[in-house]
């Protein structure tokens, strides 16, 4: 976890915030929204002063009334007064639930999504690999809605319970202080209790946020898994895991809710037996002559007023504490920095690519060894250049590397001369082209999802990429020919389909360097035919980086990069490292009896 994380979540381990510090994230999260919700809240500040004003006039109405004889023409004007009062109140309330009930709400969620969604453009590839799906999911989903939701209703009645409180303690004052004095007695009385509570719901509600975000995970990465554990007999095992994720949310919630269920009840009684103590006082105050009868209803009408905004606030803070957990992992990720721009911007012109004596260590492994250690190396343009080496070696994180996943810690990643890190990203994304082994299709048509590598392309366009790509043929073959959807990640089609498609959204990007992650390592032999021949079409002319596994497909490339444990180990053309001896020519030598062994042969 980044420093930036950990400031974000740190609210929430060190202890409860206070109204101002709410409010104000309030407002950040409210974005271009965020005046309308400031004079939101506002408003609701004002109709809640207004009924307390509104409370205050049973003092003098009630006095006017039970006179003897009544004072009618004070009575009217007191009853005015309070009406007017309770119209303010009902109006300034109206126009302060406008931010609930127009559109602004659904802007702000939808504002801060984008936010996120464009925050999820910007962080480093390396650091959003290590999020799961599921977590990202509940942050995108769940935490916005639970942040925004609640946000101008739950921050109106906070202010009613605490404003008209105030306001009938001060109107107390000018009838008895020593009645007003004992009403706000109740107020320190009932904080350490609050702020008890809250610490103890801080601490849990981040844990419950972090289980919320566990579970989704556990549950996205079981339905896309259920094909694999289905076909391994592993969905109990992997639904134990599932399981144990919810028990677990289980647990949470309900220990949650008995932690939360003492303070509350506590604060409630606390605040109803002050307030008979206030009563009695009131009574005593009337025996001994200091108080009248009226001032004694008034201050019974007040009173009731008085204890159900207090007894309320207790519950309502638990709705802040949990849209403070929910604060804090939106936070999270808007907090994780993008990676940092070299001045001054670099176009390349050229699109040979070097490494410079790199050295790359993941987030999280500083202790262990190095992913990359002194990699050196000349890739020049239009050539085809092979990484080969075990798995771990760091074939993987070398293109990574270079399409700019992470910064390396010592040397430069350069395409034709210029610094990756000078590269603006969109210009750096339109320059390189991947084909992985693992295709990702959108569930979409065949259409879009060669047309996402150029949006504006024509339809001719997009058929004359899948035709160079070999894949016109099944897809005119399919009920709506390019515009069959595809499913999820490609499901309704084959591994060649989905591979061929793929190279096809490379040829339509016509990016001048390609890079190949063994598009054909796990096809069969009709459909490795298939791809490679759009494979021939993709790199013809280009600068190519291939990841290899099957040395058999490289033999004809310009140079070949072996690795092992983040360094290059050997270089040179097939010919040159069979003749060498080294690390290649053992790799080929194994490969070429595996291929000579038969199901059944013996040792």
């Amino acid at each position: 976890m980044n420093a930036a994380t950990t400031s974000a979540s740190s609210p929430s381990l060190a202890g409860p915030p206070g109204l101002r510090q709410t409010f104000a994230r309030m407002l950040r999260v409210a974005g271009a929204q965020g005046p309308a919700l400031r004079r939101s809240l506002w408003l609701s500040a004002a109709a809640a002063a207004a009924q307390g004003l509104a409370f205050a006039c049973f003092y003098p109405l009630l006095a006017a009334v039970l006179r003897d004889p009544p004072d009618t023409a004070a009575a009217w004007r007191w009853l005015a007064a309070l009406g007017a009062c309770a119209l303010a109140d009902w109006v300034l309330r109206w126009q302060a639930h406008g931010f609930d009930y127009s559109h602004r709400l659904g802007d702000v969620t939808h504002d801060l999504r984008v936010r996120l969604g464009e925050q999820l453009r910007r962080m480093p590839l390396e650091a959003l690999h290590r999020r799961r799906t599921g977590e990202l999911s509940a942050v995108l989903a769940g935490n916005v809605d639970e942040v925004v939701t609640p946000m101008g209703a739950v921050s109106a009645i906070i202010l009613r319970s605490l404003i008209v409180p105030a306001v009938a303690v001060a109107a107390t004052l000018f009838v008895d202080w020593r009645l007003a004095l004992a009403m706000m007695v109740l107020f320190p009385l009932a904080l350490p209790l609050h702020r008890a509570r809250r610490r103890t719901a801080a601490r849990t509600m981040h844990d419950l946020a972090a289980a919320h975000a566990r579970t989704a995970a556990e549950l996205v990465e079981y339905v896309q898994g259920l094909p694999v554990l289905r076909a391994a007999r592993c969905t109990g095992t992997r639904a134990a895991r599932l399981q144990d994720a919810l028990a677990g949310l289980r647990t949470m919630q309900e220990d949650a809710q008995a932690r939360d269920m003492r303070p509350t009840l506590l604060t409630a009684s606390l605040v109803e037996i002050g307030l008979v103590v206030v009563l009695a006082l009131g009574v005593w105050r009337v025996l001994g002559g200091g108080l009248d009868v009226a001032a004694l209803a008034a201050l019974l009408v007040v009173v009731v007023r008085f204890a159900e905004p207090l007894s309320m606030l207790s519950g309502l803070s638990a709705v802040f504490d949990h849209m403070e957990a929910g604060f804090a992992q939106i936070e999270q990720v808007l907090a994780i920095p993008p990676l940092p721009m070299s001045s001054p911007p670099a176009v390349p012109q050229a699109f040979g690519v070097r490494f410079d004596d790199v050295d790359f260590r993941y987030a999280g492994q500083e202790a262990g060894e190095p992913a990359l250690r002194g990699i050196d190396c000349h890739l020049p343009p239009r050539s085809l250049t092979a990484l080969v080496g075990p798995s771990g070696s760091g074939k993987t994180t070398v293109t990574r590397l270079l399409m700019r996943h992470a910064d390396p810690q010592r040397g430069r990643v350069l395409i034709g001369g210029a610094d990756v890190r000078a590269i603006a990203p969109a210009t750096l994304n339109a320059l390189i082209s991947v084909v992985f082994q693992d295709v990702y299709l959108f569930d979409d048509s065949i259409l879009a999802n060669i047309r996402m590598a150029r949006p504006g392309a024509t339809d001719e366009e997009v058929e004359a990429a899948a035709r160079a790509a070999h894949c016109h043929e099944f897809i005119a073959r399919l009920p709506d020919g390019y515009r069959t959807r595809v499913g999820d990640i490609g499901g309704r089609l084959s591994g060649g389909e989905c591979q061929r498609i793929s190279i096809a959204r490379a040829l339509l990007k016509d990016a001048p360097i390609v890079v190949l992650d063994e598009p054909t390592a796990a096809l069969d032999s009709e459909s490795e035919v298939a791809v490679q021949q759009a494979i021939d079409a993709l790199v013809r002319d280009r600068t190519v980086i291939v990841i290899a596994h099957r040395l058999s497909t490289v033999v004809g490339a310009d140079q070949i990069l072996v690795l092992d444990d983040g360094r290059i180990v050997e270089r040179g053309t097939h010919a040159e490292l069979i003749a060498a001896d080294g690390r290649y020519q053992a790799m080929w030598q194994a490969q070429q009896q595996a291929k000579s062994w038969h199901p059944g042969q013996a040792d």
